[in-house]
Formats: C-alpha cells, sequence, structure tokens
C-alpha cells in the first residue's frame, strides 16, 4: 500500500494535482470562518442548540453540507452547495420534459458545459430564496431578533440585503472553488468539498461527546467509550455494506458489429461487451428528497405560527406532530419514500439514456432479444429488478438513525445521506487516480 502511495507521489503532474486540491480545500476551510456580518454567532448556537427542538433535523440536513458552518459560527458559506445541489437536480429532471436541455445533454462536452452554466444561474435566486427563508425561520424561532433581519422594516433593510448577499455569495464562492478543483485538481470538485464538510465534523462530534461524558462525572465514562467503538463499528459496517452496492450491478451482454481490413478484404465480425446497470444509481439523492419532505410540515408551521389563518397553521402544526423524528411513524414514511424515490429517479435516469433506441442506431443488439420495443422491455425488467434490491438497501440504511437517541449528535453522523456522499466521493477519487496512473503506464492504484 505504501509503495503504491509513493508511486502516486512520484507523478509530477498528479502530484500538483493532489496539492493543489489540498490548497483549495484549505481556502475553503478559512474561509468557512468568516461569519455574516450583523449576526451573533455564538448566541445563533447556544439557541440551535437548546432550544432547536424539531427543527435540529432541519439544521442537521442543512449542516451536511456546510461543514458545520450554520450551527457553529454561522459563517458566509452557512448555505453550503445545497441550492447547487438543488439546481443540478432540477435540471436534470427537466430535460425530458424541456426539448432544448435534451439537445444540449447530447451535444457532447459543449452541451454539457452550457447545462452547467444554466446551473450556475438556477444556483443564484435559489442561493437568495434559500437564504430568505433560512433566516425568516430563524427570525420566527427567536434566534435571531427581527432588528437584525427585516426586508420590510427601513431600519433592518441594509443589514437584511447584506446577509442575503452575503450568503449567496458564499455558496457560488463554494460552487467556483469545486469547479476549480474539477478543472484543475484530482475532479469531482463539488463533491469533494462536500465529502471535506462531513469529515471535518467528526472530530468536533467525538471531542463535543467525550467533554459532555467527562463534565458529567469528572472524567470520561466508560459507557462514552462504549457507544464511541459501538457507533464506529456500526459505521464501518455500513461503509462496507455501501462499497459492496455502490460496486454492484448486473452486466447485460451486447454484441457490436466491427469491421476489419485484411490483405484478403474487409471482414464482418463481432464485439462483445456489456450494459452495467447499477444497484444503486441514485446515490444520494432519493435520501435527501425524502428527508427534505419530511421536513416540510415542520419549516412551514413554524412559518406560520403568527400567521392570522390558524386554520393552516393548525393543519401544518398536526402533520409536524405526527411525523416527529422521535415517533415511528416518521422512520417508517422515511424508509418508504426513500424507496419509491430510488425507483423514480432510476427510471428518470433510464428514460434520458435511451439505451435501447441508441443500440438500434448503432446496429448492436442483445442475444437472444429483438431490436427496438423488444430490447426496452427487457432492459426495463432487469432495471426494475436490481433497482429493487438497491432501493430496500437504502430504506433500510436511512432508518438506522432510528435505532438511537435522536439528540446523540455522534448517532446523527450515521446518516445514510453522509455516508454515502463519502463512499461515493472515495470510490471516484480513488478511480480518477487509477485512471492517471494507468495513462503514465503504471500498474494502478486500486490493483
Amino acid at each position: 500500500m505504501w509503495t503504491r502511495l509513493r508511486s502516486v507521489w512520484t507523478i509530477p503532474d498528479l502530484r500538483k494535482k493532489i496539492l493543489f486540491t489540498i490548497g483549495m480545500l484549505l481556502i475553503f476551510r478559512v474561509v468557512a470562518s468568516v461569519p455574516v456580518p450583523g449576526i451573533d454567532p455564538t448566541a445563533l448556537s447556544n439557541f440551535l442548540k437548546h432550544n432547536g427542538g424539531n427543527l435540529n433535523q432541519v439544521f442537521g440536513l442543512l449542516d451536511i453540507f456546510s461543514g458545520g458552518s450554520l450551527a457553529k459560527n454561522f459563517s458566509v458559506l452557512a448555505l453550503g452547495l445545497y441550492p447547487y445541489i438543488t439546481a443540478s437536480i432540477v435540471v436534470q429532471l427537466l430535460q425530458p420534459i424541456i426539448p432544448k436541455l435534451e439537445a444540449l445533454a447530447r451535444e457532447g462536452e459543449a452541451g454539457q458545459n452550457r447545462i452547467a452554466q444554466i446551473q450556475r444561474y438556477i444556483t443564484v435566486p435559489l442561493a437568495l430564496l434559500q437564504a430568505f427563508g433560512q433566516m425568516a425561520l430563524l427570525v420566527s424561532i427567536g434566534a435571531i431578533q427581527p432588528s437584525q433581519f427585516n426586508l420590510f422594516d427601513g431600519n433592518a433593510f441594509l443589514p437584511t440585503v447584506t446577509t442575503l448577499t452575503c450568503l449567496t455569495a458564499g455558496t457560488m464562492f463554494l460552487v467556483w472553488l469545486g469547479e476549480l478543483i474539477t478543472e484543475n485538481g484530482i475532479g469531482n470538485g463539488i463533491s469533494i468539498i462536500i465529502f471535506a464538510n462531513i469529515m471535518v465534523s467528526i472530530p468536533q462530534l467525538l471531542g463535543s461527546t467525550l467533554v459532555s461524558s467527562s463534565n458529567t462525572g469528572g472524567g470520561i465514562s466508560s459507557g462514552a467509550l462504549t457507544q464511541i467503538l459501538f457507533l464506529g463499528g456500526l459505521g464501518l459496517a455500513m461503509i462496507f455494506s455501501m462499497v459492496c452496492v455502490y460496486q454492484a450491478q448486473r452486466r447485460v451482454p451486447v454484441q457490436y458489429p466491427t469491421k476489419r481490413r485484411f490483405l484478403s478484404g474487409v471482414r464482418s465480425g463481432q464485439q462483445s461487451t456489456y450494459i452495467p446497470l447499477q444497484v444503486n444509481s441514485a446515490g444520494m439523492i432519493p435520501i435527501i428528497f425524502a428527508q427534505s419532505i419530511l421536513l416540510l410540515p415542520t419549516v412551514l408551521s413554524n412559518f406560520l405560527t403568527y400567521s392570522s389563518n390558524k386554520g393552516l397553521s393548525g393543519f401544518f402544526t398536526r402533520i409536524k406532530v405526527v411525523l416527529d423524528p422521535s415517533q415511528t411513524i416518521y422512520w417508517v414514511f422515511f424508509g418508504i419514500l426513500v424507496a419509491l424515490f430510488t425507483f423514480f429517479y432510476a427510471t428518470v435516469i433510464w428514460e434520458q439514456q435511451k439505451m435501447a433506441e441508441n443500440l438500434q442506431r448503432q446496429g448492436a443488439y442483445i442475444p437472444g432479444i429483438r431490436p427496438g420495443a423488444s430490447t426496452d422491455i427487457y432492459l426495463r425488467k432487469i432495471l426494475y429488478r436490481v433497482t429493487l434490491g438497491g432501493a430496500l438497501f437504502l430504506g433500510v440504511v436511512a432508518i438506522v438513525p432510528a435505532f438511537f437517541n435522536s439528540n446523540t449528535s455522534l448517532a446523527s453522523s450515521l446518516s445514510a445521506a453522509s455516508l454515502l456522499i463519502v463512499v461515493g466521493v472515495v470510490m471516484d477519487t480513488m478511480k480518477q487516480i487509477e485512471a492517471q496512473m494507468v495513462m503514465r503506464n503504471y500498474s494502478g492504484f486500486l490493483n
């Protein structure tokens, strides 16, 4: 293993890419310590810690993508990359609906660059909208004073605009850093930044667990150490299973016609390959969808607390009580929604690929299956079968935190979304390094 790591370091351009990525991540962590002007981060952190209630689930989801920049110090990066992720999902889901987007997706690199530009354009209004909603939510629960944020108050108008501008600029700064890492670093810049956000929170969670334990008994209790060891072992088991599911695929054999030129003439033949159908082709997207939908009643009920429409406010309040994360029904709905969204997202991605149509256009075929509609039906059956396994797996993994105390921050770090991000980024990064080494006639990094 150490020999392979040394071989990575001996490649000059690969070494530059790694150092550039590390440098960008250091800049990101420095900027993450810059607070939003006019907001007291200490008072906000203490309020959310003791009075967050059900909204801790909301802020916990947002904190995954900001690396603690929301609840810890409310920095200019408090929004994280959540608006950009939302914009990416929206554009991807709109491609089958809008012909222009679908045409751009088929234009190769130029079309992908244009789609990325559209995603950045959509990110700006989404970041402004999320910043306004997030700040209004903090004001409604008393975490921030109305004098600090009120768009319709003349005295607070300038601080409000400053706060919205800083939060939106912070998100776009992260998008810019991610694209720099993609172009000049080891690739997958956006995912690497989210990965760094998750990893920097782990030492903080370990430290807070040990400190809280030592404060109660004058020393680190054996119960806290047992809890850390147990959760660590469970986390490793979940990561191992996620790696297996991440790499699992059903390979469907395909025959492509080929022509080879010999001295005696041109001879036709067949080339065998396969279509890899992933067991988990949706990644973490279904978990984010499901969690966002289940948290929506909580957010709306807090917005409508002081509304004159008591009927609507009471309706969302009752839903919030039913969907409390401490109740079993919340996790039942959560697991079901994750499974359903896994099927939905896998189907959307499949529709965009138009696999049967592309195979027929290239003259390729699956042995024993007629090209065209029969091929599409055959591939869909396989897709649904393999996706069923992935959906059940994601549904089970998503409800693992239900077996722990919801107030335990260390247990919340075992959330399926964060672990899937970690596994996916590490696997993709290893593949990037492997490809770079193989290009330079090395034996590779993974084997």
